[in-house]
């Protein structure tokens, strides 16, 4: 059942118009699958990796099924995380632009207020993480009466993160005509429950390509103990030189002490984890997609939503606790046709949750050899040579920017600096001369950080005002 075109579906003019302005052109499986059946209005139950295409596949058809003219929400989507939620939130809103669909992402530590205002308004879509949800729900700043639609997205990790309380109850306050459609990579138990319990005839769609045994993906596994994962950790990353790179720790203790051993060492690095504040949380992400910053060290939770094409390394420098999470793990590299790998630091108190996986997955993880020092060296005189070549031709690489800003705003040089040294990938050590007048502020970026700083600053406030930023005309 392969379409060679959206045209194929008979979409709107207003979503294919949108559709030809995001690139869409020709549909990949999971989206062949879902779409046509999601335009029947029939119960699905889809089992597809992470970065499939999935949110697409549910994404177009709920465009084009909103009717334009409701004012009350009509479609749900329940996302695990608020990362998640956003990216979704996101997506589908590009999708339903140019039809004027108006997308809401709802989640936990934001003023609720605030989120009650927003779903007050005329709202078609409604994103949000199960808590939230279920909180707008109970207070009735939430209205159930037209939702025609539920998505339930990546529910295996939604049920494994204890959220079947609030998803049931959020699914019993809501029509019973509805259409629902699960999407998950792995299929606990606890999934086939609920679908069971809660779908009316549901459809089954596997993707092929669900399976861990992709080809697109390398999956390797090296025996350490654990006072040796960090020597072993720089020794891989000498070798692989990978362009991005996930680092996934099992807490978020691991997370910041893997995170400032790299920082120390000077690798282009950054962190995320559930004790970092959202807003911050949100700026590591963008970061990361724009390709700021090579490595990214995560805690599994904290990494849902990062929806990233060129990621070619993965490392579990601590195995995960959760048989499902080595698949979503894994499953952030080998995206869009392109080669990936993941790599696991295997101690001796592993061998348990070892076999577990790999009998989930069918299939034994190959042993590697610790790399040979010889080799190591080699990949650390390229990269150092690499680096300060780098440094060499960035520390005369400088940008003056030039904001609508200054004394009478009451912005001091330090609003400046503790802003800009908040965007991930930039430092205070790549901040020049500041010079503040009465109605604007010149900033000297050094080492190359100009265009990277332009950028995040257009969507940035300073001491909570919005300035206009641009790069200073010389002369």
């Amino acid at each position: 059942m392969s379409e060679r075109s959206f045209k194929d579906y008979q979409l709107s003019n207003e979503i294919t118009r949108a559709l030809a302005l995001l690139k869409y052109e020709t549909p990949i499986e999971v989206q062949s699958q879902v779409i046509p059946r999601a335009l029947d209005k029939q119960d699905l139950i889809v089992k597809s990796h992470t970065g499939s295409g999935k949110t697409a596949a549910f994404g177009i058809p709920l465009c084009e099924m909103i009717d334009w003219e409701g004012q009350n929400p009509q479609a749900l989507i329940l996302a695990p995380t608020r990362e998640l939620a956003v990216q979704v939130q996101e997506d589908v809103a590009a999708i339903g632009r140019v039809k004027g669909i108006r997308t809401v992402a709802v989640y936990g530590k934001e003023p609720f207020a605030k989120q009650q205002e927003e779903l007050e308004r005329k709202t078609h879509i409604v994103v949000g993480t199960p808590g939230r949800m279920r909180d707008h729900i109970d207070k009735e700043t939430f209205n159930v009466d037209d939702v025609k639609y539920l998505i339930i997205d990546e529910a295996d990790e939604m049920l494994s993160m204890g959220f079947a309380a609030q998803v049931e109850a959020i699914i019993e306050k809501l029509p019973s005509s509805r259409v629902t459609m699960v999407f998950s990579a792995t299929w606990p138990a606890t999934v086939e429950e609920l679908c069971r319990k809660y779908m009316s005839n549901p459809i089954d769609i596997q993707i092929a390509s669900t399976a861990v045994t992709t080809s697109a993906i390398e999956h390797s596994m090296f025996k350490v103990k654990e006072a040796g994962k960090m020597a072993l950790l720089k020794n891989i990353l000498a070798i692989e030189k990978p362009a991005s790179c996930i680092i996934f720790c099992k807490t978020k203790r691991q997370v910041d002490t893997v995170f400032a051993e790299l920082k120390k060492s000077n690798y282009s690095c950054e962190k995320i984890h559930g004790g970092i504040v959202q807003e911050h949380r949100f700026a590591v992400m963008e970061g990361f997609k724009l390709g700021n910053f090579r490595y990214l060290v995560a805690t599994d939770v904290a990494a849902r939503g990062i929806d990233v094409e060129h990621i070619s390394l993965v490392i579990n420098y601590d195995v995960p606790m959760e048989k499902e999470s080595y698949v979503h793990r894994t499953g952030r590299t080998g995206r869009a046709g392109k080669k990936g790998k993941a790599i696991t630091f295997a101690t001796p108190t592993d061998r348990e949750a070892l076999s577990t996986i790999e009998t989930y997955i069918g299939f034994e993880i190959p042993v590697r050899e610790a790399p040979a020092q010889q080799k190591v060296a080699v990949g650390k005189n390229a990269s150092e040579e690499n680096l300060a070549g780098r440094r060499g031709v960035s520390n005369n690489n400088t940008m003056k920017l030039h904001f609508n800003g200054g004394k009478k705003k009451k912005l001091r040089a330090v609003d400046f600096v503790g802003t800009i040294a908040r965007i991930p990938g930039v430092t205070a050590d790549d901040i020049g001369v500041i010079t503040i007048e009465d109605s604007l502020t010149y900033v000297d970026m050094l080492n190359g950080k100009g265009l990277l700083v332009l950028q995040a600053m257009k969507e940035t406030t300073i001491k909570g005002k919005k300035l206009t930023v641009s790069e200073a005309i010389r002369g």
